[in-house]
């Protein structure tokens, strides 16, 4: 894991730009921590993904902004460019495992598509989950399977094996998720269609908070009527599909406030503002509290 820049929030990278080498790893959470101590207890990101799975221990994990509490087997799921932090407790068991996006989504089939941006991008659901000793049997299996194949000198499918098996690993984690937010509909076991299209959007908001789209152009990439999509987000969410595309943008201003040295005025621009001083009163009239103050709270 190399660092690439010095700027407020660290940025780190596996083997970025290096198809050659390895782009999933497996460490020990407890040397990782002992190693890196000054360093993760620092807000920072990361352009890969990252399983972080407390097995023993408590204390508190922080996920762009927000405390979670850690307790025994808790698994937490941080997307690449997610602000989060590592309290100053050292005394915690687990496993990390880091990939990069091109490893997992070489197709981007429906359920690739589902993991990546329900279990790790999607900003309305715990970025975590706590398993049961029988969950953490199977998931035991599966970190055993790519351990064992990491030492195997056989190249031959080894890409392709690792795969597969941090695939079922986070099948088995959505499955818990499933169980623990009573999400047991839809088809094969997944979710249903709503709930798929839920995940589409919170994509497309993803790919677009920054263009100005309207609501009804979001509801037109998704092949549906405003009032459909409105409907939609307030059953599953309770919210509108304007709150969520507001919250998309506070959520970037967030990052791009701690993590690049932008000032204000490009932040905005960046953000879709047109005009800086909008851009302040927007910040302002959904955080209360200007985006200079917030910058300043955390450095």
């Amino acid at each position: 894991m190399t660092k690439l820049k010095d700027n407020v929030i660290h940025e780190y990278h596996l083997n970025r730009h290096q198809p050659d080498k390895p782009q999933l790893a497996i460490l020990d959470l407890d040397h990782h921590i002992k190693t890196n101590a000054s360093r993760i207890i620092k807000p920072h990101i990361h352009s890969f993904y990252q399983i972080i799975w407390f097995k023993k221990g408590r204390g508190t994990h922080f996920v762009d902004f927000k405390p979670c509490e850690v307790v025994d087997n808790t698994i937490f799921l941080v997307a690449q460019n997610q602000v989060h932090y590592f309290d100053g407790n050292t005394a915690y068991e687990g496993v990390l495992i880091h990939f990069n996006e091109a490893f997992l989504l070489k197709n981007e089939s429906e359920m690739e598509f589902f993991l990546k941006y329900n279990l790790f991008n999607n900003p309305y659901q715990y970025p975590f989950c706590r398993v049961d000793r029988e969950t953490e049997s199977v998931l035991d299996e599966y970190l055993a399977l790519m351990r064992r194949e990491f030492e195997d000198a056989e190249q031959f499918g080894k890409e392709q094996i690792l795969r597969n098996c941090l695939k079922s690993f986070l099948i088995q984690i959505q499955r818990k998720k499933n169980q623990s937010e009573n999400l047991s509909d839809g088809p094969a076991g997944l979710m249903g269609e709503k709930r798929l299209q839920l995940v589409r959007f919170i994509n497309f908001i993803s790919e677009n908070y920054h263009k100005g789209l309207t609501v009804s152009e979001y509801a037109r990439l998704l092949h549906m009527s405003s009032r459909s999509l409105s409907e939609m987000t307030h059953q599953l969410l309770n919210k509108t599909p304007s709150q969520m595309i507001q919250e998309r943008i506070i959520l970037e201003a967030e990052r791009m406030l701690l993590y690049s040295d932008l000032n204000i005025n490009q932040i905005g621009y960046r953000l879709g503002f047109d005009d800086p001083s909008y851009f302040v009163k927007y910040f302002r009239k959904h955080t209360h509290t200007a985006p200079s103050e917030f910058r300043k709270s955390f450095s």
